[in-house]
């Protein structure tokens, strides 16, 4: 039989005890978030907003709360930036609109990427596809055939191709830097462009205007396993919106990462040192915490009185000896 005190009792009460404390907290981030994982791992460095990291931007090593896409509204940069819109001013995690995780081509062998929506396209006008399944004009979609089609947030309404500039003109200001910069290319354009789909056009914050459909006349795009280049990103290919980032601790997962990841090589040097002194921190808390608070509690009136009773109790025992 086994004491009060018995270590391996007190370990399997310890273990218990983390356990439940870890499932309340899983349960409590995805009663919050709608989403399950509720969190996940940032492994590039494609989001990044300067060599250093930055809290309140996603950086490699980050962890990021995914919220449910089903109970909340997905806002493009577009939508964002754009004064007539009624998201106008809108930010999340250091820019206008909205960043999401989303499957390639909705394929779930890829691994999901997480970049901001930039714009959104909607289909305009359309009409049924002929008897064969084919359209005379306009692009085939789900048995139906686009002839327009509108970017939110834009002066692109009804249109057979798109084209936008964004020179804080016809939409909010994106500018580019890397291979579009040399070439004169100071902002983010989009020039006659006919969608293959509905969907949002993502690009990475980090990424000098190269977004993943590659729209941009110098974007070279991301590619999925078995379906080619990333056509714009539709509704159900996305699993979640970011939410807040929690910075440094996903360095840890990312050590012992293998597969296709990068793990570690695109952390910023400083969450390494932010990651020790965080980690060196919650160890000392308890040696802090715990000598206060005995401390104060000594001093409460109740341990005063306590005492003091037991200060007489010990004269009248000393008495009947």
């Amino acid at each position: 039989m086994m004491s009060e005190l018995d270590p391996t009792r007190t370990l399997v009460r310890e273990l218990v005890l983390a356990a439940g404390m870890i499932s309340l907290l899983v349960l409590a981030m995805w009663a919050h978030t709608g989403s399950m994982p509720p969190l996940v791992v940032v492994e590039s460095n494609s989001m990044q907003h300067n060599a250093g990291g930055e809290v309140g931007t996603i950086d490699a090593g980050d962890l990021v709360l995914v919220h449910s896409p089903d109970d909340n509204q997905i806002i493009s940069f577009a939508e964002a930036s754009d004064e007539n819109s009624p998201y106008y001013g809108y930010k999340s995690l250091g820019m206008e609109g909205d960043v999401i995780i989303f499957e390639r081509n909705g394929e779930t062998e890829s691994t999901p990427i997480i970049h901001r929506a930039l714009f959104k396209i909607e289909i305009g006008d359309s009409q049924p596809a002929n008897s064969d399944g084919e359209c005379d004009n306009g692009v085939y979609w789900k048995n139906m055939c686009v002839n327009t089609w509108t970017v939110p947030g834009t002066d692109q309404i009804k249109v057979d191709k798109i084209n936008l500039i964004f020179d804080g003109k016809q939409v909010g200001k994106y500018s580019c830097g890397g291979t579009a910069a040399q070439h004169g290319s100071i902002w983010y354009s989009v020039e006659n462009y006919t969608p293959m789909n509905p969907g949002y056009i993502t690009l990475g914050d980090n990424n000098d205007c190269n977004d993943d459909q590659a729209v941009f006349e110098f974007a070279q795009g991301l590619n999925s396993i078995h379906s080619g280049m990333i056509r714009p990103v539709q509704e159900d290919w996305v699993i979640g919106i970011s939410g807040a980032e929690i910075p440094w601790l996903g360095t840890v997962k990312l050590m012992v990462s293998g597969g296709d990841s990068p793990g570690v090589s695109q952390v910023p040097g400083t969450s390494f040192v932010n990651l020790i002194v965080f980690v060196i921190l919650v160890l000392l808390l308890p040696v802090i915490i715990d000598p206060a608070v005995n401390s104060i509690l000594r001093r409460s009136p109740e341990a005063l009185q306590a005492e003091k009773e037991a200060e007489i109790a010990k004269i009248y025992s000393s008495e009947e000896e």
